[in-house]
């Protein structure tokens, strides 16, 4: 039977240090970098989505989604 190895002192913060900066480095890029850049998400939306009717791609004859937190000007 192997035993698990009981980590101390620096490899223990080292380990456990490492392993919060890989969350840190992944919560990053998945949710702080497109928070702070809409601009550049919603241009790239504008380029992906060009040439599409959403009309015809709806399923079920359902109402084309829209941004519920557009506020009339």
């Amino acid at each position: 039977m192997v035993r698990p190895v009981k980590l101390k002192g620096l490899r223990a913060f080292a380990f456990y240090g490492g392993l919060g900066g890989l969350v840190g480095a992944c919560l990053y890029a998945v949710v702080v970098y497109p928070y702070l850049h809409i601009d550049e998400y919603k241009e790239i939306q504008k380029i992906t989505r060009a040439g599409i009717d959403q009309e015809k791609i709806q399923p079920g004859g359902m109402k084309v989604w829209s941004d519920p937190f557009d506020r009339k000007k």
